[in-house]
């Protein structure tokens, strides 16, 4: 009971964070925050898939993509010559790429570690195809351009702040879920079968039902993840989710820990960071001595992504959650020997 208690005040603390940034930051800051939040949501999934089920995917960034597109197709396409407002797309687009989740844990029943990893990176590198064959559909190269809505209920925010407080809300929203998700039968199960299939399998869990659940429930959070971004972007094309991307994601969630919730925020943060900030990081080293690094020259920013990918491994190798928990433990402990 301490524990839980522990934990809610966590999650207070973190929720009156979330909702205080806005107020100290600039207008595009706050878009950047939001993208975070966004890569964070597509964390928590992979982090229930992998973290707790122990199945490696390296293919969410297609299911971004499914939800980014879905979003994109029911508002500009609409249904039956109805465009749906890009709010009401973000759970289709979930259900979506959830549904297409089942669709690949079925399948990848028969396979785990290396050969599930080459699988779904397989649907990651072949996705980005289909928006250009099926061009008349999905806008090809060229894209959708988004129809995206001023804030609603007449509030004075924003577009940026406004993406960042729905991203953000949805994210907490989505934290609690997989956080009671985790806690319960269901996690207890997806654990068992991570540390051992067959002693799992000898109490009684079914391996195809809940490792197929872990794909779709992942797949789920990638999907509005994706919705998110595109209408973040206000615009989708295959290049928005490149096949790279889910490389970052699953570099984020070694990152942030592979069983710490919290800690993804680390890891998404490092994701965006990286990916728009390297030349900044390339200067910063510029300037040391003995040093010649040109933050102009091409693929510089992948270098700087490995380099500090590798020296935060090596100084994190549980990642920011294992930080956490090595901090906070004794303060843990202290406060229930204490009650």
């Amino acid at each position: 009971m301490k524990k839980l208690w522990l934990e809610l005040s966590a999650f207070v603390a973190l929720a009156a964070i979330v909702a205080a940034v806005p107020r100290f930051v600039s207008d595009y800051r706050a878009h950047e925050l939001a993208i975070v939040g966004m890569y964070f949501i597509a964390l928590l999934g992979l982090s229930i898939l992998t973290g707790f089920s122990g199945q490696i995917s390296l293919g969410h960034g297609a299911f971004m993509a499914v939800g980014g597109y879905t979003t994109a197709i029911l508002n500009v396409n609409g249904v039956y010559g109805h465009q749906l407002r890009d709010l009401w797309t973000i759970p289709i687009a979930g259900v979506v790429a959830g549904a297409t989740g089942l669709m690949v844990g079925v399948p990848a029943l028969r396979l785990s570690g290396l050969y599930l990893a080459l699988i779904t990176f397989g649907i990651a590198v072949s996705f980005p195809q289909v928006p250009k064959k099926f061009d008349h559909f999905f806008g090809g190269t060229t894209g959708k351009v988004l129809n995206v809505a001023k804030p609603p209920f007449g509030l004075a925010a924003t577009t940026n702040h406004w993406v960042y407080y729905l991203t953000w809300g949805i994210a907490l929203v989505l934290l609690v879920a997989a956080w009671w998700l985790v806690r319960g039968k269901t996690g207890r199960a997806l654990k068992a079968i991570r540390d051992s299939e067959v002693a799992a399998t000898s109490s009684g869990i079914s391996l195809a039902t809940y490792k197929t659940l872990a794909f779709g429930i992942s797949a789920f959070y990638a999907g509005v993840a994706g919705s998110l971004y595109a209408i973040a972007n206000v615009y989708i094309n295959p290049d928005v989710f490149p096949i790279v991307l889910s490389v970052y994601l699953v570099v984020g969630l070694a990152v942030g820990g592979l069983d710490s919730f919290v800690g993804l925020i680390a890891g998404a943060g490092l994701i965006y960071f990286l990916q728009n900030h390297a030349a900044t990081v390339a200067g910063w080293i510029d300037h040391l001595p003995a040093v010649n690094l040109d933050p102009k020259q091409p693929g510089i920013g992948s270098v700087i992504f490995g380099v500090v990918l590798i020296v935060v491994m090596l100084l994190l190798p549980t990642g920011a959650g294992g930080l956490a928990r090595r901090l906070l433990g004794g303060l843990t402990s202290r406060l229930y020997t204490r009650s």
